[in-house]
């Protein structure tokens, strides 16, 4: 059967080619957090002791005296956060991205549960950074 195999040098130059692309695409793609957040490295401009950014939501009321995935009972008037990999106890500054403004939550439960959202404040804490009546604001998560 002639004509069904492919020329050895044929066949290297297409290798070459789809490792180049492979390659090429592997370097162009930005890292990204499990949740959502984009780390800090030293490529991305970010400050030093950044965790993550992205929108951050709230909540409040309905969960009001539950417990939380840490077994603490939720205060919405404390300053806690939820958090999908953060271990429990942690502080994080949570900067509002446009208005600079910072509060320090801890902590004490899992979440947020929405898509594309990297932290669930207290009404407290989301009340601090003036984004209750929007409920979702950008913000850059700082190490305390």
């Amino acid at each position: 059967m002639e004509g069904c195999a492919l020329h050895p040098l044929r066949s290297s130059a297409v290798l070459a080619l789809a490792t180049a692309l492979w390659l090429g695409g592997c370097a162009t793609r930005a890292p990204s957090l499990p949740d959502g957040g984009v780390p800090s490295d030293g490529g991305t401009g970010a400050e030093e002791g950044e965790i993550a950014r992205g929108l951050a939501s709230w909540y409040g009321e309905p969960f009001h005296g539950r417990r939380t995935a840490s077994g603490e009972v939720f205060d919405m008037n404390e300053l806690t956060a939820a958090h999908k990999t953060l271990p429990f106890g942690t502080r994080v500054r949570v900067r509002h991205a446009s208005t600079g403004k910072e509060v320090t939550v801890r902590i004490n439960d899992r979440g947020p549960h929405v898509p594309g959202r990297i932290i669930d404040l207290s009404q407290a804490a989301a009340s601090a950074l003036g984004i209750v009546q929007s409920g979702v604001g950008r913000v850059v998560l700082l190490r305390d």
